[in-house]
């Protein structure tokens, strides 16, 4: 149970880090094609980048996108690199810019896709962010968590599961990208501030399901005083998992992830993975769509929040039931 009171407040502290302004369509300069086509009545176009549709975590954006086509009545395009490729990313709505009336994106790289966000704001095309947010760039609005402060309430949790002493390797399929250096920096001043937990290492695993599973693996063997895997994503989290449970390990390593994949939430009842932190994907698709189409209705539109939702053995049953 005290797991679970120190969820609740990981989630309610999330919260204040995403205020921000007001965006209003009468402040906007909307281009003139995206202008008649509001006012002919004709179904707009919107697109969503995501920054690697490759991944495990991508249906459920892509879930969430396809929701908000049908509640909004758009054309919403679910698009993005395969694997995290920024030139990708950027080749793709650059040729997209003509036909798209709304983007929301998930960047590869905030330094890398900044000027890209800037530029289609430039052209008269609204621009949000989600999942992955581009504070620096003159986006519109952002729909997802403050992933630095997710990062420090899973090391917290990491903290918490280990009672305060242990060896932490941190495990992350794509150690550049942004919203895995935001998490790996809260992660760190979490435990940092444990002072009877030390990180040995981060370990990049890749994207490969097996590659994953034989990094970690090795890394285990390498260094069998580990007792804690922090994983910062959805893929890392069950390979972690099926680690300890092939090993009999539950006793010795602890594993804290992120998201609910299938064979993560049976890991998480079986007591191989004693927490995984829930990113609301289906509900960042949908409000990626959604703010978009409220912003060129008329409608001001800000930063939105999508919750946090912390699972462990006591509480994952109302995950399995779904």
């Amino acid at each position: 149970m005290k797991i679970r009171h120190v969820i609740l407040a990981a989630a309610l502290s999330l919260l204040p880090a995403l205020a921000h302004a007001e965006a209003k369509l009468a402040d906007f300069s909307l281009a003139e094609r995206i202008k008649a086509k509001i006012a002919a009545g004709q179904p707009l176009d919107i697109y969503v980048s995501y920054h690697d549709v490759s991944n495990e975590f991508a249906p459920f954006m892509k879930a969430g996108v396809q929701r908000a086509a049908t509640s909004d009545k758009v054309n919403a395009q679910f698009i993005g690199p395969v694997g995290a490729d920024a030139d990708g990313q950027i080749s793709e709505i650059e040729t997209l810019m003509g036909k798209m009336d709304g983007l929301a994106i998930s960047s590869v790289s905030t330094d890398a896709l900044a000027p890209l966000i800037d530029k289609v704001i430039a052209a008269g095309i609204p621009v949000v962010t989600f999942n992955t947010d581009n504070p620096e760039s003159k986006r519109l609005a952002f729909a997802g968590q403050d992933l630095v402060q997710l990062g420090r309430e899973a090391g917290k949790l990491m903290a918490k599961v280990l009672g305060g002493k242990g060896k932490v390797m941190i495990t992350t399929i794509d150690a550049a990208a942004q919203w895995s250096l935001d998490r790996e920096k809260g992660a760190r001043e979490a435990l940092k501030a444990e002072p009877g937990i030390e990180v040995v290492s981060t370990l990049n695993t890749g994207t490969d399901p097996q590659k994953i599973y034989s990094a970690i693996e090795n890394a285990m063997l390498a260094n069998p005083s580990i007792s804690g895997v922090l994983s910062l994503e959805c893929c890392s989290t069950p390979a972690a998992g099926t680690w300890v449970e092939r090993n009999k390990a539950a006793d010795k390593v602890k594993v804290v992830g992120f998201d609910l994949l299938d064979q993560t939430v049976q890991l998480v009842q079986s007591g191989d993975v004693q927490a995984t932190i829930d990113q609301a994907p289906e509900k960042q698709g949908f409000a990626a769509v959604d703010l978009l189409v409220q912003f060129l209705k008329g409608q001001a539109i800000e930063n939105l929040d999508t919750g946090v939702g912390v699972y462990t053995k006591e509480n994952i049953a109302e995950v399995a039931k779904k």
